[in-house]
């Protein structure tokens, strides 16, 4: 099962959201945060930011790949340079 946890918004009040750990290319681990969900050309897909210590991110947001299972869900790395850009674009028009 993803992790919730809740993080202190602009307003002091508080929001949870769903997390998961990537690693980066140097191998090292990093947790982010979902803020967002959608479906694009039958495929799931989801949109996180850094959480950087208590907090999450407000600059820059990655797509990534989603498969649900019944009780959690696993992401995958977009690694096509064209298909990310195709699917952020389609992602921004949603916005």
């Amino acid at each position: 099962m993803n992790p919730k946890r809740r993080f202190p918004t602009m307003d002091n009040e508080f929001k949870e959201y769903i997390t998961f750990v990537v690693n980066t290319k140097d191998g090292d681990e990093v947790e982010m945060a979902v803020i967002d969900q959608f479906e694009f050309e039958n495929k799931g897909y989801v949109a996180a930011a850094l959480v950087d210590g208590d907090t999450v991110s407000d600059e820059g947001c990655f797509i990534y790949r989603v498969k649900v299972g019944e009780e959690d869900f696993k992401v995958e790395k977009i690694t096509n340079q064209i298909d990310y850009k195709r699917i952020a674009e389609a992602y921004m028009e949603m916005m």
